[in-house]
């Protein structure tokens, strides 16, 4: 019998970002608000371009320490970017919620910030923007003194629908742009308000294409429109340069409800236009014509939907046996358990763990190393079961799991090299059985626990590809102190993955987060950081299969905190204060 990921099923009592709700109890007053961010004259730390502006959101809501909520695209060569993307929260009326805005220019593509330009930050509350819906403020140095220049604006909008619009979008025959090429066209969407025009998405760059397809995207129907049909959305097409001034293509204007009218029998076509090219030209038509493939309205569920239907959480975890992290005898190695009973590993462990077991039935985890030579016949392997029982890998709670990886230290030869594929295959092939059932039943999670360079990087490019087509998430935690930059590119948070054929990730399913960051940080720092991006993963992939959650199997049980949306970490609860001193 083949090892495979445990079952794991909920729900369980869940808290959103705001205080913790107990079983029976609930938040006195809770809604959603989704949060748009932009700047104004930021100081250029770059030579001979501009910056690279991004922005990253903390909240504390605790008192005691902030935690990472997300952060916003790069925008490159740009000192007053309007960034696309968004954050939805939850607002807790009766809790002071802190927020704050830091903004960077980024200047590799490393997660560390540190090597980064800080071009300063904003701090305020929640509830100071939800009254203004608009704040506006001057961003400020660490010490809380003006930075010298730059602003930055928050946009606050209460999301009271839950459809979205899918859209599939192209165009033809674009005007060139480059003198000595074609053009590298991309589209801005905005939704007009009361004052001005607000944008709400960017597609990607389509290169040296007069006639592009660009991928499948999805709008909130509330950002898009105010779930207003008739309101005007304007899209502007713009060519790409690097040096941030993008060459104006053309644009037109319509609503969602003439999109649809349109697209009844045929793909919407609408003539981009230029205004000032047209004015100058007698005979002008267009500056190309821009396809709306598809523009469809569709219910977005919720994570919490999926959870109180029974979907079931899969939860594995993978320890780096590699001979890089020293021999586990010697105090210098990550392995090396001090008297206290503590190392990263068991950190990262209880931390990530503590959390995912409350959705867990019969909390029974499969616990797999790699990269050791394993008895008896001490060959090299990247997939083996810590309690060293192939037909049952699996681990009685979080205590099992440390007892187990703690037994197998001594029993093993930490050896090489560090190959990610044959673990995220191994989990794959069960969420692959998964979706052969076509619905959204189960839901795949790999937690990777490592210290260094991975050696088999095309292999695990092309793993990650293939799983990003499966209920599947992947969560890398990086201990140590090593070059963790191609961790980091793995986590496609700037970019679409590709394998090396060229063949791009349906979606970004990987997270990672170095262990070193968190060090000084309250356990459950962690934990909110790694599964922050758990709930929306498991959102996007079961809406674009359009797999609606499971029914409810028995509507007498008490619901899990609705304050959980897909934007948002899930917490850590008690379970963690609590773990086992000899594992810290």
């Amino acid at each position: 019998m083949a090892a495979g990921p445990g079952p794991m099923a909920g729900p369980g009592p869940m808290a959103g970002p705001g205080p913790m709700v107990g079983p029976g109890t609930s938040s006195q007053f809770v809604s959603k608000v989704v949060l748009s961010i932009s700047c104004n004259n930021l100081t250029d730390m770059d030579v001979f371009s501009k910056s690279d502006p991004l922005c990253v959101v903390h909240m504390n809501a605790s008192g005691s320490h902030w935690y990472e909520v997300g952060r916003t695209e790069r925008i490159d060569n740009c000192l007053d970017p309007k960034f696309s993307k968004s954050f939805e929260i939850d607002y807790h009326f009766e809790v002071v919620q802190k927020i704050r805005f830091s903004v960077y220019d980024i200047d590799n593509n490393t997660y560390d910030l540190e090597d980064d330009d800080f071009l300063g930050e904003m701090e305020c509350t929640v509830g100071q923007i939800v009254s203004a819906r608009k704040l506006s403020r001057p961003l400020l140095r660490k010490d809380r003194k003006p930075a010298g220049k730059g602003s930055i604006t928050i946009l606050a909008e209460e999301k009271s629908d839950n459809r979205v619009v899918h859209f599939e979008m192209a165009a033809r025959k674009l005007d060139k742009k480059d003198f000595f090429g074609l053009s590298d066209p991309f589209l801005e969407i905005y939704k007009q308000t009361e004052t001005d025009w607000q944008l709400v998405h960017r597609t990607e760059v389509v290169m040296y294409n007069l006639s592009p397809t660009w991928k499948p995207f999805i709008i909130p129907l509330q950002s898009l429109c105010g779930g207003e049909i008739e309101r005007r959305i304007k899209v502007e097409c713009y060519d790409y340069n690097s040096n941030g001034s993008h060459d104006f293509i053309g644009a037109f204007q319509t609503n969602l409800a003439q999109i649809q009218e349109a697209s009844q029998s045929f793909a919407a076509e609408f003539d981009c236009i230029n205004t000032k090219k047209k004015q100058k030209k007698k005979n002008y038509k267009n500056s190309g014509v821009i396809i709306v493939k598809k523009c469809e309205i569709a219910r977005q569920y919720t994570f919490l939907d999926y959870i109180m239907g029974g979907c079931q959480l899969n939860f594995t975890i993978a320890i780096d046996f590699t001979g890089s992290n020293g021999d586990p005898r010697t105090p210098q190695s990550l392995h090396f358990i001090d008297p206290q009973g503590y190392n990263e590993y068991l950190a990262a462990i209880w931390a990530v763990g503590s959390v995912i077991q409350d959705y867990d039935s019969d909390k029974m985890f499969p616990a797999f190393g790699f990269g050791a030579q394993v008895p008896p016949t001490w060959q090299v392997s990247h997939e083996f079961p810590i309690n060293f029982n192939p037909s049952a890998p699996f681990c009685a709670g979080i205590e099992g799991v440390v007892s187990a990886y703690q037994q197998c230290l001594p029993r093993v030869k930490l050896y090489g090299p560090t190959s990610f594929s044959p673990i995220i295959h191994h989990v794959a092939s069960f969420a692959r059985q998964a979706m052969e059932q076509n619905n959204a039943s189960q839901y795949f999670i790999l937690l990777i626990i490592t210290d260094g360079v991975i050696t088999d990087m095309d292999q695990t490019r092309n793993a990650i590809v293939q799983a990003s087509r499966l209920p599947m998430s992947i969560i890398i935690i990086g201990v140590g102190g090593a070059d963790f930059s191609a961790m980091e590119f793995l986590d496609g948070d700037d970019g679409m993955l590709r394998a090396a054929t060229g063949e791009a990730a349906m979606r970004d399913i990987v997270q990672f987060v170095p262990f070193r960051q968190f060090q000084q940080a309250p356990r459950e720092a962690l934990a909110q950081s790694v599964l922050a991006e758990v709930p929306g993963q498991v959102v996007g992939f079961f809406g674009a299969m359009k797999l609606p959650p499971p029914p409810p199997s028995d509507p007498t049980v008490t619901p899990a905190d609705p304050t959980v949306t897909p934007a948002t970490a899930i917490p850590v609860p008690d379970t963690v204060a609590s773990a086992p001193s000899a594992a810290w």
